[in-house]
């Protein structure tokens, strides 16, 4: 019976620990992700801000259209890569968060 409790404490300990490291693997990624889309944001707003000056300053209708399509054009690939960039953050968040249970579940598999 002693045998079994102290099995039981250390298996408890062991999912708390592997609990805990994937806990701060998630935390960290979360900040750095949360940085990451404050930079764009950021980013953005000035992109923005300067395309609205240009078109403003426009002189004419031509220049005007030409304007908002290069900002279009512009914001759009910045989205797609931003979008990329957080997508593959958030892929190694979940590896960086599985990791601690590869060793648990390569025992319970045998």
């Amino acid at each position: 019976m002693l045998n079994n409790l102290d099995e039981i404490q250390k298996l408890s300990k062991d999912n708390m620990d592997m609990a805990m490291e994937s806990f701060g693997a998630v935390s960290k990624n979360m900040q750095a992700i949360a940085a990451e889309v404050a930079d764009y944001q950021k980013k953005s707003f000035e992109e923005g801000s300067a395309a609205v000056e240009k078109l403003v300053a426009s002189k004419s209708l031509d220049k005007a259209f030409e304007a908002q399509s290069d900002y279009v054009k512009t914001a759009y690939e910045g989205f797609v890569g931003e979008m990329t960039k957080l997508g593959e953050m958030i892929t190694d968040m979940s590896k960086d968060a599985y990791k601690p249970y590869e060793g648990f579940m390569a025992k319970v598999g045998k």
